[in-house]
């Protein structure tokens, strides 16, 4: 027999735009699946720069990069229920959805796809758009809630999916190749550390930039060298270290660095950015992209089919977990502050 559903749960609520206290803890009512739907009791929730970019209102205008808004570039609507890396049990199912799925371990896929599930360029996000698993259950449509086979904890399920898929559409768009040299920018981050694993199971050679600090865990995780992120000339250490031309560079933060890792590329190199927390409006000499041919390359979120392709290299133990530091739910402003201080190396999870 399905457990008896509770009617209220504990959530951690964003309020508006502002400092960690805006996030407040709140009781409301459990969510009902709807149609196609299903109900998933949260285990393990992780965080990411993109539960920050919404708190803060960080994702600009194209007419004003300083505007504060969501990811959609528009104002965001509160208060919002934040999370997107939900690991967790199915305890409820909606019409249409069998009943057989109710008690499925499951890993849900955050891109709610408005266009089929390949499309990644128009779609709502859970934790933004809609409701998400900083709480103790959260409904999402049937199809995104994907069973897997894993004995892993839902503390480590819940640092894939965000980071994950992001980095392994990073790598598809960037075409990586076997044999390529690729430098990875936020090596020790959530999405920087997956790169790290998904480029080496290509046969890739990545170049982690680091702190130095994180320096060995990088290498022990498929880097072939690393370079201090704090290198007063990153260019000249990165072509210091690479045994041949540098094919792609996949960077996740932006800011002063920007025009240095564009240099390295060979030509005809791709630049493949998915991200901007290190800044969003960067250098650029233009010269540089058309005078060596190089393509530059915007990423986010990931397909269906691509997420359904990192739950089987979960299932068959080809990604390694990477949590940092797990917190319980009432704590979620000090995981964020945890987060925000980079101290880490990989994720950091809630737990309800």
């Amino acid at each position: 027999m399905p457990e008896a559903l509770p009617k209220l749960m504990r959530a951690i609520a964003l309020t508006g735009i502002g400092e960690i206290d805006r996030l407040q803890q709140v009781e409301t009512r459990v969510p009902r699946p709807a149609a196609g739907e299903v109900l998933v009791k949260v285990g393990a929730c992780g965080l990411n720069n993109s539960d920050v970019m919404l708190r803060i209102g960080g994702y600009g205008r194209e007419d004003d990069p300083a505007a504060r808004t969501g990811w959609k570039r528009e104002a965001p609507q509160f208060p919002r229920i934040q999370g997107s890396d939900i690991a967790g049990t199915v305890a409820a199912v909606g019409e249409g959805v069998s009943d057989h799925r109710i008690g499925e371990r499951v890993l849900v896929n955050p891109t709610l796809y408005l266009k089929g599930g390949d499309d990644p360029t128009e779609v709502d996000y859970l934790g933004s758009e809609r409701d998400g698993g900083y709480a103790e259950y959260c409904a999402v449509p049937a199809e995104n809630a994907v069973a897997l086979k894993s004995d892993l904890a839902f503390e480590d399920l819940a640092t894939f999916p965000i980071a994950y898929l992001t980095a392994y559409h990073m790598l598809n768009r960037a075409r990586l190749g076997s044999g390529e040299r690729v430098v990875i920018t936020g090596a020790s981050g959530g999405v920087g550390s997956a790169m790290l694993q998904l480029a080496k199971l290509r046969g890739a050679e990545p170049i982690a930039v680091v702190s130095r600090s994180k320096a060995d865990k990088a290498l022990a995780l498929g880097a072939v060298t690393a370079v201090d992120r704090d290198a007063p000339d990153l260019e000249a250490a990165l072509r210091a270290v690479a045994t041949g031309p540098i094919d792609v560079v996949a960077d996740v933060a932006g800011g002063p660095a920007f025009s240095a890792l564009l240099s390295t590329l060979r030509p005809a190199g791709r630049f493949v950015t998915c991200g901007a927390i290190a800044g969003s409006v960067v250098p650029l000499d233009l010269r540089t992209v058309y005078l060596k041919h190089l393509e530059i390359i915007g990423s986010s979120y990931g397909t269906a089919t691509e997420f359904r392709d990192l739950v089987g290299l979960i299932e068959t133990g080809r990604l390694r977990p990477l949590r940092a530091e797990t917190f319980p739910l009432d704590q979620l402003p000090e995981a964020q502050r945890a987060f925000l201080a980079k101290k880490h190396f990989g994720n950091i999870v809630v737990a309800p």
